[in-house]
């Protein structure tokens, strides 16, 4: 006995230009994953624009509000519309200057991503200026661009993020695992640049502070206490080690009865950014083989 094969009728796709304004909700979802997104891309501003001191705010687990402040070199008036505008960037100005970046990285796409899911304030000041500038875009707007008042440096603040994307909003996490991932973000620098004087607010209650005096130590101590400060070891290339042409290694590790139940105390930077890598954390680990406990983790910044 045969059998019948329905087959569906054809249906012949009907291919369309995106709007603008579509197009850039998803783009910024390639670099606004979460709130912790947010203050990664700011952060690493201020620290290209030059910081020593970097205030971070957060409410709602970053939902409500991040709000970044430095007090970097600031951004003239007569650059605040690129600053906000696609693929805009100081960093670069051809192709081929992507293999000698020595910044964090080019900021073309960050901003005017994060405004183009949520109600962003800039304000910004020159050293040396008289006036400073401000500029605010709601959920990709045109930014409306004004003259304030202020400290030197750059603040950038980011409320209702994902407002006009509820559907990304379901994909997050409880506020307080949101504003711990931020958190993570804002240790990882504090420690990687200990010259940097951090300080984080979550909800009104102060999280970090660094004293930005350039000391790997003090930074230890400050984000992970006195007694791993008491077990910290600076990390020294040994005399007549092998050396590879173009690398050099520096940082410091906390001795084995300081530990974590998390890998999340091991950092690993290179040319000052964070980075996360398997390989490197399993290798830091076999390092520390048999002298820890199943479960528990190292805390190092290499």
């Amino acid at each position: 006995m045969s059998q019948r094969v329905c087959h569906s009728p054809a249906v012949t796709e009907v291919i369309r230009q995106l709007d603008s304004h579509t197009i850039g909700k998803i783009s910024a979802g390639e670099v606004v994953e979460r709130p912790s997104s947010v203050a990664k891309e700011l952060i690493e501003n201020a620290l290209d624009a030059g910081a020593t001191r970097i205030q971070v705010t957060v409410e709602g687990g970053g939902l409500q509000r991040i709000e970044v402040s430095d007090n970097g070199g600031g951004i003239a008036p007569d650059q605040i519309m690129l600053a906000l505008s696609r693929h805009a960037t100081s960093k670069l100005s051809m192709f081929e200057d992507l293999d000698h970046l020595t910044t964090l990285g080019f900021r073309g796409e960050a901003l005017p991503s994060i405004a183009a899911v949520s109600r962003l304030m800039l304000r910004t000041l020159e050293p040396g200026a008289a006036v400073g500038t401000e500029a605010t875009v709601e959920f990709g707007s045109r930014p409306g661009v004004s003259t304030s008042a202020g400290s030197y440096g750059t603040t950038v603040s980011v409320r209702d993020l994902f407002g006009n994307v509820p559907a990304r909003r379901k994909f997050l996490r409880r506020p307080s695992t949101e504003s711990a991932a931020i958190s993570r973000v804002v240790e990882a620098y504090a420690l990687g640049r200990p010259g940097v004087a951090f300080n984080l607010t979550i909800d009104g209650r102060k999280v970090v502070a660094t004293s930005g005096s350039g000391r790997d130590l003090d930074a230890v101590v400050a984000v992970h206490g006195s007694d791993a400060g008491n077990a910290f070891l600076a990390l020294a290339e040994p005399e007549g080690a092998a050396r590879v042409e173009g690398v050099d290694l520096s940082g410091w590790i906390c001795a084995p009865a300081v530990n974590k139940s998390t890998r999340q105390g091991i950092l690993f930077f290179v040319n000052s950014r964070w980075i996360q890598n398997r390989s490197l954390t399993y290798a830091l680990e076999e390092a520390f083989h048999s002298l820890l406990m199943v479960g528990r983790h190292p805390l190092a910044a290499i």
